[in-house]
């Protein structure tokens, strides 16, 4: 999966799997903040968030300070999974 289609499949993923009513995946902006200002999610979502993402791809989020870096937006989501996906560890993305 190219970085694109990553990003896609994280917006439908978000809307999906926390069950966000009236947003729609394709509205989601790559660079809007996911939480607070940007989606208005809050901290029951950000763990099921992390959930999520850490059962798709198999990445660890390991605390806090690292989610709020992983978590910044939809690309910052998709450069630390490419980053830290077992399939993709240790390979140019």
């Amino acid at each position: 999966m190219n970085r694109n289609e990553l990003k896609t499949h994280l917006k439908h993923l978000l809307v999906e799997g926390l069950k966000l009513e009236g947003i729609n995946p394709e509205s989601i902006r790559d660079a809007e903040p996911i939480f607070v200002e940007g989606l208005g999610l809050d901290s029951i979502d950000a763990l099921e968030l992390v959930v999520l993402i850490e059962e798709q791809f198999r990445v660890v989020i390991p605390d806090e300070e690292v989610g709020k870096l992983a978590f910044a937006s939809i690309n910052a989501l998709a450069d630390y999974i490419l980053a830290h996906e077992p399939a993709r560890a240790g390979q140019e993305c």
